[in-house]
């Protein structure tokens, strides 16, 4: 059954009863419970007649900032929260009216005695958020690659393509791989040697591989970037 509506007396005064055991709606510390139950109020609880529920939302005000960060499922109603059928009461009677002066003084005594669950609660959330930076730091980032498309233009018609393409392939960097290679015309009988590759950025310069490819100087009369694209 869990809480009911927060609008009337009768739903105001099962909170009060519930807290009036609990520093908060489950466990010992601050979650998504307290979250969904603070949010389904439409007002402060009147320190006078709700003096438990009063100091509870009091609390929970000081956690508002961390509200996102607290454990627990956020997409539960408050009505999921709080007693079963059988232990809501029937005929609620009003408590004893305490004087809202009294009421805030002691906000602080009922609260107290949770400060080590409250450290103990912050010492986890450390230790967890320390163990999670080691295991990201500890995985290793694939490298960033490229896929070029190399325009590679002989001399001439009477170039010799196959010697051209073999001495090319010979080159071997670490962190580049020779992709599919095919002839482009370009007239007058000649065509040039499009390639395509795939480097990794930190270990192959485009640049340098462009001067070693021209080194060819016999086969080889330039080279150009035809396209270039991140993986």
């Amino acid at each position: 059954m869990g809480f009911t509506d927060f609008v009337n007396d009768m739903g105001l005064q099962t909170l009060e009863s519930w807290l009036r055991t609990r520093s908060y709606i489950t466990g010992y510390g601050p979650s998504q419970a307290d979250v969904a139950t603070f949010k389904a109020l439409k007002s402060t609880p009147e320190p006078a007649k709700y003096p438990h529920a009063y100091r509870w939302y009091k609390h929970m005000q000081s956690h508002e900032s961390e509200f996102g960060s607290l454990p627990g499922d956020p997409s539960k109603s408050h009505t999921a929260y709080g007693p079963e059928q059988s232990e809501l009461p029937t005929n609620p009677k009003a408590p004893t009216a305490v004087p809202a002066a009294e009421a805030e003084d002691d906000e602080d005594d009922l609260f107290g005695s949770d400060e080590s669950e409250d450290e103990e609660a912050q010492k986890v959330k450390e230790a967890n958020l320390a163990a999670y930076k080691k295991k990201k730091e500890g995985k290793v980032k694939p490298a960033a690659k490229s896929i070029v498309t190399l325009d590679v233009k002989p001399w001439d018609d009477e170039t010799d393509m196959k010697a051209l393409e073999k001495n090319m392939r010979s080159i071997e960097i670490d962190g580049l791989t020779w992709g599919a290679s095919k002839l482009v015309p370009v007239g007058y009988g000649i065509s040039k040697l499009q390639v395509n590759l795939v480097v990794e950025d930190e270990k192959v310069s485009i640049d340098d591989l462009q001067g070693q490819i021209e080194g060819d100087e016999d086969h080889v009369q330039s080279t150009d970037v035809a396209a270039m694209q991140k993986l």
